[in-house]
Order: structure tokens, then sequence, then C-alpha cells
């Protein structure tokens, strides 16, 4: 065999060469994997951006969950309802088990009832066997639902002129009743049905408009929406009375939902406008909305203006609510729901071949929900009780849930979404653990979130708010509606006899007794 002989400068050369090799060998690996999770983490991406727009929106991973995580406002969609409704009625006892009695719903016995009795002929009523005449011994009643549609009139207000018979100088005409718009073309039962109708049955004005002139009320939509402009701002008064007794509340709760207003001065009509929310924890239940243009600190301020220190504050993770829990000295609350959310979108992109308890994900979404296992048995608990179950049972599942979150944090891709939502649950784990402080302090912003859902429904109806106005309007008009809500008051009842009360009001003691639960008595 034949010896090659190499100089030291070939020699030199070829090991500079297999090391040249080497390093742009290490260098594509490198690139390959960078390329790969890449890969890995736009699939990931796809899968969420395909379940959002295709798969079922619901949380819940059983019955007994089920009433507990709801989806942010945002991703709801308005619920259908049967049309024959089969219910439950009550259990008839079977040797052995109890079998359900069903059946239709039987009517609401406060409705009103015109009674129909259907008689045989007198010929009839002849017995058959002695030619007796038959007495009426009782009656068979079956009931059905009729329904009066909408009933579209004028009322015709004169106002007698008074002359004195002997002189032209005495001429006197009876006062004009209180309206809430002066000269307003609708009534006060009209304005509540057209405000009712559109912030809680999400009926856009288009269709009021077109539903009102198959009856006879020839109404365009921008008479309706000028009208609703004006009661948004005649109940401004009502608005502020609710924001004071809501900056006393003990506990309040925070979010924020997008809005689009056209035609905003220097903003394009594509630009995001918000909603913020708030919603009292404590004392008279009360749903407040705010519009601004903006999402920043400097349009949550207004807001918070005058809040007592030591306000407990329930909000997502957003770093605005951070900043005004400082300013103020406010001890802010995390939101378990929200943060139980990322661990299921995180989960949702998993194939379910590959899911199962082993699974982080899982692991952590099943300690989540053993957090709320607790607060399902503490519902109906006093406050001590309440607090006594949490440092029993919930306390362990954290301090479990925080080794999780230490032994996986640093394990995955930060930006992959069980990434996310580690990071999530490690920048507000002090705020998500101390609602087990105190047992009057609630474990989610579900109740804030509860409130929003209306106007996001009602959203996808009229889409937008033409002005500033309107979105000023629309916002004082959703916080009666949902305070209503909130205090088990019929809204229409409510804004039908406010609308008349408002333009006698004079004194704060006037506009104090005009508020949701001082007003009316709980219809539902």
């Amino acid at each position: 065999m034949a010896t090659i002989t190499l100089t030291t400068d070939e020699f030199n050369a070829l090991i500079a060469e297999r090391d040249a090799v080497r390093t742009e060998r290490e260098t594509l690996k490198g690139q390959l994997r960078t390329v790969t999770v890449e890969r890995d983490l736009l699939q990931e991406k796809l899968k969420a951006f395909l379940r959002q727009l295709f798969a079922a929106k619901s949380e819940a991973r059983g019955t007994d969950q089920k009433d507990f995580f709801l989806n942010e406002a945002e991703a709801l969609a308005p619920a259908t309802t049967p049309v024959a409704e089969e219910v439950e009625a009550e259990g008839i006892e079977v040797a052995g088990h109890t079998r359900k009695k069903r059946g239709r719903k039987p009517l609401d016995p406060n409705l009103p009832r015109d009674i129909v009795r259907h008689e045989l002929p007198e010929s009839d009523r002849i017995c058959a066997h002695d030619g007796t005449v038959l007495v009426e011994i009782g009656v068979d009643i079956s009931e059905q639902l009729d329904i009066i549609p909408q009933q579209v009139r004028v009322i015709q207000h004169q106002r007698v002129k008074y002359a004195c018979p002997c002189c032209d100088e005495s001429i006197k005409v009876a006062p004009a009743p209180g309206r809430i718009i002066p000269k307003g073309l609708l009534t006060e039962s009209a304005l509540a049905w057209v405000v009712t109708s559109k912030y809680m049955d999400a009926l856009p004005l288009y269709r009021q408009a077109a539903l009102l002139g198959r009856f006879g009320g020839d109404l365009s939509r921008t008479t309706l929406a000028a009208s609703i402009v004006k009661v948004g701002q005649a109940i401004q008064p009502i608005i502020n009375l609710l924001r004071d007794h809501l900056l006393d509340a003990d506990l309040i709760h925070a979010d924020e939902t997008v809005i689009q207003v056209l035609k905003e001065p220097g903003r394009k009509a594509q630009t995001k406008s918000y909603l913020w929310v708030q919603a009292s924890g404590t004392g008279p239940p009360i749903r407040l909305f705010s519009y601004a243009p903006g999402r920043g600190g400097n349009h949550a301020a207004p807001l918070y203006a005058g809040i007592r220190p030591g306000t407990v504050l329930m909000s997502d993770g957003y770093e605005v609510y951070g900043g005004i829990a400082n300013a103020h000295g406010l001890t802010h609350l995390g939101c378990w729901a929200h943060c139980r959310r990322y661990f299921v979108e995180a989960e949702a992109v998993i194939p379910k071949a590959a899911r199962g308890p082993d699974q982080p994900v899982t692991q952590f979404i099943a300690a989540i929900g053993e957090l709320y296992a607790v607060e399902s048995r503490a519902r109906n608990l006093s406050v001590e009780q309440r607090q006594q179950l949490r440092t029993a049972h919930s306390r362990p599942v954290l301090a479990r849930i925080e080794q999780m979150l230490l032994r996986h944090l640093h394990t995955v891709v930060p930006n992959s979404l069980l990434g996310k939502a580690l990071h999530y649950l490690s920048t507000q784990w002090p705020k998500l653990i101390r609602y087990a402080d105190n047992g009057s302090w609630p474990i989610d912003n579900n109740l804030c979130e509860n409130a929003i859902r209306p106007f996001v429904i009602g959203r996808r109806n009229w889409l937008f708010s033409d002005t500033v106005g309107g979105a000023n309007a629309s916002a004082n008009l959703y916080s009666l509606i949902e305070t209503c809500k909130a205090n088990r008051i019929d809204p229409y009842g409510y804004l039908v006899s406010m609308f008349r009360a408002l333009p006698y009001a004079q004194t704060a003691d006037d506009f104090e007794a005009l508020l949701p639960w001082r007003l009316a008595s709980p219809t539902i």
C-alpha cells in the first residue's frame, strides 16, 4: 500500500478544513433547531387560530366544572332557546329508583288569563239512559300562550287654555308635563322599549324601525338614535351617583372590552376604542360601563379617582390595573379563570393521541380545578367557614401548583402557548394566591365578565357606535340595564318609572331616590 506523505503545511490545512466543516455542521444543526422550533411555534399558533375560529368555545371539562369556567366575553355567542321546552318536574317514587316525570313547562301563574268556556249545546246535555238533564261536575283545563303584538298608538296632549270673558288680560294654559327629552317625540314607555330592545335584547335600531313600521310606527333609525343619545345624556346624574356608590364598595371588579366608533375626531374609523367595566363586589350590585378612546392608564385613572385606599381590586393581568392598585394603595387580586384559560389554550393544540395525565398542562388544569371544587363546596358557607375551608384544602393545592411552576417554568419554549401560560402564572402568582387570605374575596373575575357578555352579544348585531356621544350614551344605558339585572329588577319597568320621575328631580335626595334598588322592587 502506497504511503501518502504530507508536509506540515498540508497537514495543517486539512486539520483547518476539518474544523471548518465541523463548525459549519454545528452551525447548520443550530439553525435547524431554530427553524424547527419556529415551525412548531407557527404550527401551534395556527392550531390555536383554527380552534378559535371553528372549535367549541366552552372551557368546561365536565359537568362538575361547567358553571365555573366561562370563556372570555369576546368569544361567547348568544345561546339559542328551544321552541318547545321540556323540563324536569317533581319526581315520582318507583320501587328501586326515582323516575323523573317529564312534560311541558307550566305557564307562568302570574300571567293574566282570559277564560274561554267550551260547553255542550243544550240538546246534548241529556242522559242517554233515562233522559235526565246533565249537570256540571267540573272542567278539563288546558292552557295556551297567547301573544298580543306590539301596539303603536299616539298620546295626544291637549293643554286647555283659559281666558277671562270680560277682558283680554288674563289668558292661562295648563302647564306641559315634564319630559326626559324636552319636546321629544317618544313617550317614556316608548323610550324604555327602544332602550331595552337594543341594550338588553341586542336588537339594532334599524330592525326596531322596521318592526315598528309593520305596526304603523313610521320612525327612522336616525330618530331612534337621536332619542337614545339624548336619553343617555339625561341620565348622567344617575350614573354619577352609581359611581359614587361603586367607589364606596370594599371590593371592585374591573375589565375592559373593545368598541368601534366611526366618527371620532382625529381618529380613523378602524381604530379601537374601549368600554371600561367596573362592578361592585360588596354593597348594592352596580355595573358601570365607561367609554374611552384608548386602553392606557391615562384613560383608566379617572374611573378610580376618589377610591378609598385599602379597597380590593379584582382584575386580569393587564398591567394598567397594577398601576392603579399601586397608585391608590389597593389590594390587588388576580383572576384564576384568566390564568386557567392560558393552560386550556395550550392543551387544545396538543394532539389528542398525546394528551394524558402525564402532560404538565393537564396537571395544571386539574390542580386549578381542585381550587374551584373547594369554592363550589364553600359557595353557601359564611365568610369564616369559607376561609377555614380554603386554609385546609386550597392552600395545599396552591403549594403544589407553585412546585409544578418552578419545575416547568424554564423547561419550555417561552413563546409557546404553554410557555406563555407559565409566564402568566409566574408574574401573577402573588395576586393569584392572595384570595386565600380572606374568605370574602373572590377567586376570579367572572362577575365582571358576566356583565360584559350582553354588550359583546349586542355588538355582534349593531357592530359599532356612530359618534362619541352615541358611545357615551350606550355606556350609560348599559350601566342601568346591567345594574337592574344584577339587582333582579325588571329593566323595562324601572326605566319607565325613572324616565317619568327624572324631569322632576331637583335635589341630591331626589336623584338618590331614582337609583334602581330604591325606586323599584325586585321582580326577576
